[in-house]
């Protein structure tokens, strides 16, 4: 019977990132520096909030965009951090997390053969998506470009069949993010072009030295681009599920379609949860900040320090470090592994642009920090011998 799968989801495989996390997570003595799950608890006064809706009996169906309280704030939040304009009655809708946003919105945009450019290495949640819409995912390799998808590169992958530019800033896996004059550049390349935009910022409240900026921003492109948000990571509600959709009227009223057959709405309580979290939560995001910026410098300095070549990231809570050796990104991340019990994701689960690299994700305690980069450091002294 198997043969009569969908030869699509024959041909999709398990993320590399939990392929490789299942493969070592009952190693003994392992220490893990692998799964982009904050370490901090859901701030109490959100977890109160969902209690009293429990209480108060708010466990039906809600309107298919979401509660309007939460459309309306989530609208005002985006104006206030990132000017960014939507109307909560008709440009919002919020989405099981992020990853339903993403996906209903490829389902709604591509045709069979469409072409959908994307920077590589990135997140591996995106081909997949794009393959089951019936895309094609077209790589773009960044590494000599400090991670960076710029006007120029997407000019030069640009064909007749382009139907999507994906801008994942900042980036899973490498923590960088685009400036304000890379995305104008952008802007004026997509202008004319019968081309979308869709931007994942899930990360956008944990950039570092800068602020974020959102690349619907810019009116000329507005009417083609589409926002991914949501709380997993600037609240750390990645269980709860909720994300933001934001899109112009014309695209999100057909996007909605699609969310409504596929999951009526999202769950209610987390949507009473993430309401408290947009109206009282706002400054809950900062101690986080605070904490992964001082584990990004100190896991940085220790990178330096073993003359590991890593970029310094803007934002998001990971590394991605180069290591010159004859072995692939996945038979030396088992080698470490096996010398010295710490797993870390090999980084051609990131596309094939992924290859010599590791992903290490500082959203763990400064303790775990310190000993997963002892057991590296242990590492390449023995590789150096």
């Amino acid at each position: 019977m198997e043969n009569l799968i969908n030869s699509s989801v024959k041909d999709i495989e398990i993320s590399g990132i939990r392929k490789f996390f299942n493969l070592v997570s009952d190693k003994e003595d392992i220490l893990s520096l692998t799964i982009g799950q904050p370490d901090f608890h859901t701030p109490m006064h959100i977890k109160e909030a969902a209690k009293i809706a429990i209480d108060n009996n708010k466990t039906t169906y809600t309107h298919n965009a979401g509660i309007p309280e939460l459309r309306s704030s989530i609208s005002r939040f985006v104006y206030d951090q990132y000017n960014l304009s939507y109307d909560p009655s008709s440009e919002v809708i919020v989405t099981v997390g992020a990853s339903q946003a993403i996906d209903i919105t490829l389902r709604t945009i591509l045709n069979p053969g469409d072409e959908v450019i994307l920077p590589g290495p990135v997140y591996p949640g995106y081909e997949p998506l794009i393959k089951l819409a019936g895309g094609t995912p077209v790589f773009v390799d960044t590494r000599g470009n400090n991670f960076k998808l710029t006007s120029d590169l997407i000019k030069k992958h640009i064909t007749k069949r382009t139907k999507c530019v994906i801008l994942p800033y900042p980036s899973n896996p490498t923590g960088v993010t685009l400036t304000k004059p890379e995305l104008q550049a952008i802007a004026e390349e997509l202008e004319t072009k019968q081309v979308f935009i869709l931007a994942d910022e899930i990360y956008s409240e944990l950039v570092y030295e800068q602020d974020h900026v959102s690349i619907g921003t810019f009116s000329e492109i507005r009417d083609k681009t589409i926002i991914i948000n949501g709380l997993s990571k600037s609240h750390s509600m990645t269980g709860w599920r909720i994300g933001f959709l934001l899109s112009p009227s014309w695209l999100s009223k057909h996007i909605l379609k699609v969310h409504q057959y596929n999951v009526s709405c999202a769950s209610s309580i987390s949507q009473y949860a993430a309401l408290e979290a947009l109206t009282n939560g706002r400054d809950d995001p900062s101690k986080m900040r605070k904490d992964y910026l001082a584990r990004r410098d100190y896991v940085y300095k220790r990178l330096k320090d073993m003359e590991v070549d890593v970029i310094k990231p803007d934002g998001a809570f990971y590394l991605f470090p180069k290591f010159t050796t004859e072995l692939t990104s996945f038979d030396l991340a088992i080698d470490i592994v096996n010398v010295v019990n710490l797993a870390l994701v090999p980084g051609d689960s990131f596309s094939q642009f992924g290859q010599g690299y590791l992903r290490i994700s500082y959203a763990y305690s400064m303790d775990t920090l310190r000993k997963g980069m002892d057991r590296l450091e242990q590492y390449v002294k023995y590789r150096s011998q």
